[in-house]
């Protein structure tokens, strides 16, 4: 297959997708940008029309799977008229699937025509260019290029497009439970690797920490300020607790490393608290992003925090902690899959990365990795320009990508067969 025109072929892809709206409505700043835009920009489904539209132009039967009330997950199993003389029964090929996730953050006040592409140089700039469209559109031209293909791939290709990763990763959720029971007919068996998309600056990620994040309030007395010993200010309570999150920190940086994710952290990054400033203040929040690292769990992370606050603060009764709004599991040592070594080796030798690393952020693989699926985060850009307000990918990457993922399924008979465990 002729990749000559790769370049165009991605920025042309990469532009129609940064052009579509698909915010995630849950994000922290929606409000905002709503109030920005005054634009009905949320949700993904106008990605996800444009995503059918675009593969039944290429022919490809299509499937939905219901997430949210509009928001669905998008799934396409690459067929050819031309491959059914090489009869082989699905289930007996390797399933690979390609995922990545439709949603984007909202855009920051300070971008530009959040959804008007522009090139400077080799870069392409738009919300969502590098996180993570840029990823998607080398996944898709990946799959253009192998319907091109006279003779069918040596594995059964799924894309998979998730909704509600930047806020929640339930598309990710449902995803795995399609995995975990294939309905056998579009799903024909469970996948036997899987890359998701996101911005690696075409390295392997093969391990990454999980999230965990929860609201933490503390318990007052309301009274007049004129007077505040009359009450129990609930903001000085919560300062209490403010320390002894930071010295916990402190701990948990003096942690024995995981070998590719570190250690784990905690920070606050929203607190709130009291009514008017002439009122002694009756209730206080914040909220916490604890990262776990490979072994830890989200209910360990939590129970760890609230013993180690009721030691150190002594508000027993006072500190009150909700359920977490969002979870992600760490992402194991995915290293020792033939599959992993074999994209490695790929992109080691097509654009001189494919190194084997960690990361520190929380992607859709980890619940794909928890069925004992061989499962790595790839793609192009990097993570320092995802949701920023001059978001950019590299045009060449991203044609590197296409050009690393076609090899790598085409040329899959060379490694052997693969089983999940």
């Amino acid at each position: 297959m002729d990749t000559s025109n790769g370049l165009w072929e991605a920025e042309e892809l990469l532009r129609r997708l940064v052009a579509i709206p698909s915010v995630n409505p849950d994000c922290r700043g929606a409000e905002a940008a709503s109030e920005l835009t005054k634009d009905a920009i949320f949700g993904e489904g106008r990605l996800t029309d444009f995503l059918e539209s675009l593969l039944g132009q290429w022919g490809q039967s299509c499937g939905r799977q219901v997430v949210h009330r509009g928001r669905e997950n998008f799934l396409v199993r690459l067929e050819n008229p031309r491959w059914r003389t090489s009869e082989e029964l699905p289930r007996r090929k390797p399933l690979v699937v390609l995922s990545a996730h439709q949603d984007t953050v909202p855009p920051s006040p300070e971008m530009e025509d959040p959804w008007t592409p522009r090139r400077e140089g080799d870069r392409l700039l738009g919300l969502g260019a590098c996180d993570v469209k840029g990823g998607m559109t080398a996944m898709l031209l990946a799959a253009k290029w192998l319907l091109h293909q006279k003779e069918p791939p040596p594995v059964d290709l799924l894309l998979a497009f998730t909704v509600n990763e930047e806020s929640g990763f339930t598309g990710a959720r449902a995803l795995a439970d399609l995995f975990r029971q294939p309905d056998g007919r579009f799903l024909p068996k469970r996948p036997d690797a899987i890359v998701v998309a996101e911005p690696t600056q075409l390295q392997v990620v093969v391990a990454h920490k999980g999230v965990v994040r929860w609201r933490i309030h503390t318990r007052g007395q309301s009274a007049h300020s004129a007077t505040p010993e009359a009450g129990c200010n609930a903001i000085y309570r919560m300062a209490r607790v403010v320390l002894a999150i930071e010295a916990y920190q402190a701990e948990l940086r003096s942690r024995p490393p995981d070998p590719w994710c570190g250690t784990p952290s905690i920070s606050v990054g929203i607190i709130r608290g009291g009514s008017s400033v002439n009122t002694v203040p009756e209730s206080c929040t914040i909220e916490v992003d604890r990262r776990l690292i490979p072994g830890e769990t989200s209910d360990f992370a939590r129970i760890e925090l609230r013993c180690y606050l009721e030691e150190k603060t002594g508000l027993l009764g006072f500190v009150v902690h909700e359920p977490p709004w969002m979870e992600g599991p760490p992402l194991p040592d995915q290293s020792r899959w033939p599959s992993t070594q074999r994209l490695s080796e790929i992109a080691r030798r097509l654009a001189g990365a494919g190194q084997l690393a960690g990361a520190h952020y929380a992607t859709d693989a980890a619940f794909f990795a928890e069925l004992g699926i061989p499962t790595v985060v790839f793609g192009p850009g990097s993570i320092a320009q995802a949701h920023t307000a001059k978001e950019w990918v590299s045009l060449e990457e991203v044609r590197l990508a296409a050009e690393i993922l076609y090899e790598w399924i085409l040329n899959w008979e060379e490694e052997g067969s693969q089983t999940s465990e």
